[in-house]
């Protein structure tokens, strides 16, 4: 739960709408991922990187429960933090296994581009250019054994309550 990545910058009230838009419904799965962000940030799927962390604005998330969250990390953004983050779309993120958190003032801390170091156990953000660091709000223990977890989906299956066809799930002994 500590990543180290080059941040990509996104404002206040960032919707499930814009980052998951309407047209995303009917496509194939690969297609859905080039589909992220299309809306107000045309391209960026295929600049996006493995390893990359988001940094939002207030009210990031807000809207329904779309699967942005499920093709942010299917293109390999790794973390996401905000001013403030949707509480369904917080949860979202949990299930599909994208660490999150609300971090106050770091939409002031980070300029597009800039890496940040963030340890989601702690809840210690600093900024690798300017050395400027902000204190993230940790999330409860129960939601960071479900990230660890790999997402709620991946708990599901190792408890013995769904079978993932193609995925081995390891098994802890009781």
């Amino acid at each position: 739960m500590h990543f180290e990545g080059r941040t990509w910058v996104f404002g206040d009230n960032i919707n499930t709408d814009l980052m998951y838009p309407n047209t995303s419904f009917r496509a194939t799965e690969e297609e859905r991922r080039r589909l992220v962000f299309s809306a107000n940030r045309p391209g960026w799927s295929a600049e996006v990187r493995a390893g990359d962390i988001l940094v939002g604005g207030i009210n990031f998330g807000t809207g329904s429960g779309r699967p942005g969250a499920k093709y942010m990390k299917e293109l390999g953004v790794v973390a996401l933090l905000a001013e403030s983050i949707n509480g369904l779309f917080l949860r979202n993120c949990v299930n599909y296994a994208l660490p999150a958190m609300e971090c106050p003032g770091i939409s002031t801390l980070v300029t597009e581009g800039d890496t940040l170091v963030v340890d989601f156990r702690t809840g210690e953000v600093i900024n690798r250019r300017t050395g400027q660091t902000r204190k993230a709000q940790v999330l409860p223990e129960m939601l960071r054994e479900i990230l660890e977890a790999g997402g709620v989906l991946q708990i599901l299956a190792r408890e013995g309550f769904i079978d993932l066809p193609g995925k081995t799930i390891p098994v802890t002994p009781a």
